[in-house]
């Protein structure tokens, strides 16, 4: 009843063809309610803190927006939308990589604005990670497999500047404010960021390439590492109050429009 990614065939690809899909199992549909729980009271601490902090202010609203727009993807993918099958009558979450489209732009703005980046560079990074979203989309939703690798690569290939960016260019932009308490947040968010990305590829590769992994572990895969490089990620960048624009100097009314 499934096809196997190798062996070419006329149903392949086309979901009529299915007698059974490979669905998400208990343990994913456990793992997209506990994540879709975080992220939503993630957003309410965010967006309740958002209009009481001063120059911090725009740390809150991305990171509302961050956790908002995940665990509206969440949602969708535990009420059984967002999905189709793909080659191989496998369930396919595409509902995430609308989530990744909107969010990783927003989480390269946020180390943007820690790092002190001009928007121009922070907009040309964003460009290539969405470009890589979109690889990954058309590589996952490939029926001929030479296809699917080539999307795969061209997914990698504008990973790599975006990986640079984050490791060099913006970092050495916050060295240049010679701030040491910007400089050590950055260096932990970015890394953070950048080992977590790197897993996504990894996983991609198993599941949505090769189909090795099933659907259930696929979902738990993705979903600690979303956790973590989303929500972990946001809470780094906020409990850094402080080094973020010291409120302490002055009252927070004085600050709001600076």
């Amino acid at each position: 009843h499934c096809h196997r990614q190798g062996k070419m065939s006329a149903e392949d690809g086309i979901p009529t063809a299915c007698t059974t899909i490979e669905e998400v199992g208990s343990t994913g549909v456990g793992a997209l309610t506990v994540a879709f729980l975080i992220l939503v009271v993630s957003t309410v601490v965010f967006l309740s803190k958002a209009n009481s902090s001063g120059v911090q202010r725009k740390y809150y609203y991305l990171s509302t927006y961050i956790c908002g727009f995940a665990a509206m993807a969440y949602f969708a993918m535990l009420s059984g939308q967002g999905w189709t099958a793909i080659a191989g009558c496998r369930q396919f979450f595409y509902a995430r990589y609308i989530d990744w489209a909107i969010t990783t732009p927003l989480l390269i703005l946020d180390l943007g604005l820690v790092a002190g980046q001009d928007f121009v560079t922070i907009a040309a990074v964003c460009g290539a990670d969405i470009l890589m979203i979109v690889a990954g989309y058309m590589g996952a939703v490939s029926v001929v497999t030479t296809v699917k690798w080539f999307w795969f690569l061209f997914g990698m290939a504008m990973f790599l500047p975006v990986v640079y960016s984050l490791a060099r260019t913006f970092r050495e932009t916050v060295i240049t404010r010679k701030d040491p308490e910007m400089i050590e947040l950055y260096g932990k968010i970015a890394w953070l960021t950048i080992i977590m990305w790197c897993f996504y590829p990894m996983v991609w590769l198993f599941s949505e390439g090769f189909a090795s992994f099933s659907v259930s572990f696929e979902v738990v895969a993705y979903t600690i590492m979303d956790i973590i490089s989303k929500c972990v990620f946001t809470f780094m960048i906020v409990s850094a109050h402080d080094a973020l624009g010291s409120p302490t100097t002055a009252p927070t009314q004085s600050r709001e429009y600076v």
